[in-house]
Order: C-alpha cells, then structure tokens, then sequence
C-alpha cells in the first residue's frame, strides 16, 4: 500500500501523499489510524479491507485496556486505566481496601534478607501470587501511571524470591491505586517553544542490597508525560553527581531516540531538546569538561552527554 515501516519503532507505520499523512501503530492485530485527512483515513480503510479481514470500530475510545478521551473544543486528550485497576483489585481481592497516599510506605526498606528463610515462610509464598501481581502493576506502569514506575521497579527486584515484606508492599500499592483510580495523563497545549522537555533525577546508593542507585527521567509534550522510566544503574556510583549524571545519559539517549522517532513520523526538530537535572555538580560537568575531575574514572560512552 506504500507505507515506510518507521527504523526506530518497528510497529509504526508512516504513508504520506500531497501533503497528508497517515500514521498505523500495530500491536499484533490491533490497529489504530491517526491522521488530519478524514478522506485518507477512510482510503487507508478501504484498502485495507480489501487485503483483510478486519473490524471497524471508529473513532478509539479503548485501546489495549487504556482509556482515551477527547475534549475537541479545549484541545485535551486524556488517557487512563480506571477499569484496568478495577479489574486488577478484584483479581487480587482488594476492591474494598483502605486507600492510601503513598505508592510504597516511606518508612518501608526492602532488602533480599527478607527472603523466606524457614520452610513454613517457603511453603507460604508459594501460595503468594507476587510474580503475576508484579507483572500486572508493570504493564500499569509502563502505560498511564508514571507515579507507581519507582514502586513497581522496587517490587520487581524481589520477583525470584519475594518474602512477605515484599507482599506487603504490593498490597500497599494495591491500596495507593484504590485511592487514585481516576488519575489521568492529560494532553494540552502549552505556551513552550519546544516539542518536548526531559527532566532526569536518581538516589545514590538507594538499593541495599547491591548499593547501586536508581535512574529517572520523564519527558512531556504539552501538558502530558509521553515517556519515562525508573531503574536500577549497573554499577557502583560513587557520588550523587555520578549517579545524577549517569541518570542524565540515559534520560540522554532517550531524548535522541524521540528525535529521530519524530524525525521519521515527519516532525522535524531543529534544535536541541532541553534537559533539565537538580544537581549543580552534575550539570557543571556536563556542560565545561573542566569539571570532569571527580568523574575521570567513568567510562568513556558517559561523556558524549
């Protein structure tokens, strides 16, 4: 049909013909067609008919357990997992849970010292459904809840050998989304020149058991977060200005592949994409290699940032 299958993401394909263009994300059979010309998405539909099998259901209003809502006038657009989470605390028999205000208790430290260590605990967790639980809250995080990506990072540490400490956890965050099922990402414009902002953050030293730190990073279109993460660095960092610019390579690398994704979608982004980092030390390295004194021992691929 003439469609380029975009090199950064092997599930978006791109067409364009006099100035219109018609962008199909894929996930295995479901499609999604997003363009400005109502005429080119009712070709694209045409054809596809006439090569498959295939359901219209109009406009998208649910997609892969996500919901999406339109506010034409005021230019939002809104996605949330409400049914998603409802359907989730029934699974794991919280729908009538206490809610609470925090992903994961402040005062709570996880460690693999809090492995079962008797063979009651043992047979106990074999009962325990932490791994599908751990892998129900990530699918969450990854989609529309970037405020649970840290909590369901930690959980997910503890998956080959989770002791009750670490049920507990999982049950607290249970209660969290109890309490903010109807949290939304909200898409608007906003009065910024620039297509996106990053913003990138870590802890030093914050996993016990290993002593490595955690890297963040967010980035926003508008009003809304599109991208983000939280996880384990690879290595002993040895300041909080090595884990922060550590973070800020990876929030880095990010920034480049949203570049060339919006360079292939058709998007032309013409200079430099800000990245915003809360340690002075950090950012003086990253911007004058005068600096670099106290990380000369860092591997040379960090210093491309």
């Amino acid at each position: 049909m003439g469609f380029v299958k975009v090199k950064c993401n092997h599930s978006v394909w791109v067409f364009e013909r006099d100035r219109a263009k018609v962008i199909i994300p894929v996930f295995v059979d479901d499609m999604t067609i997003a363009s400005k010309s109502k005429e080119m998405i009712q070709n694209v539909k045409e054809e596809l008919k006439r090569r498959f099998k295939l359901r219209d259901l109009g406009p998208t209003s649910f997609l892969l357990g996500v919901s999406i809502e339109r506010d034409r006038p005021n230019r939002t657009l809104r996605l949330s997992q409400r049914q998603y989470i409802l359907d989730l605390l029934a699974r794991y028999n919280h729908s009538d849970c206490v809610p609470v205000s925090t992903p994961m208790d402040p005062s709570c430290r996880l460690s693999r010292d809090q492995a079962p260590s008797t063979p009651e605990e043992v047979e106990h967790m074999k009962s325990v459904p932490y791994i599908h639980a751990v892998g129900s809250l990530m699918y969450l995080a990854v989609s529309t809840r970037p405020d649970i990506s840290y909590a369901v990072g930690v959980l997910a540490r503890f998956s080959s050998n989770p002791g009750e400490a670490h049920w507990k956890a999982v049950k607290h965050l249970f209660k969290y989304l109890k309490g903010t099922m109807d949290y939304k990402l909200t898409y608007s414009p906003t009065s910024g020149s620039e297509l996106f902002v990053t913003y990138s953050d870590a802890d030093h030293g914050g996993d016990k058991s290993t002593g490595w730190s955690t890297s963040a990073w967010v980035v926003k279109i508008g009003t809304g977060a599109i991208s983000w993460s939280s996880k384990l660095q690879s290595m002993v960092t040895l300041s909080t200005t090595e884990a922060e610019y550590i973070a800020a390579n990876l929030a880095g690398q990010e920034i480049i592949w949203l570049q060339n994704f919006f360079y292939e979608l058709g998007y032309s982004v013409e200079k430099p994409s800000t990245l915003y980092m809360d340690n002075q030390s950090a950012v003086a390295v990253a911007k004058n290699p005068e600096h670099h004194g106290r990380l000369k021992h860092l591997d040379l691929r960090y210093y491309w940032l």
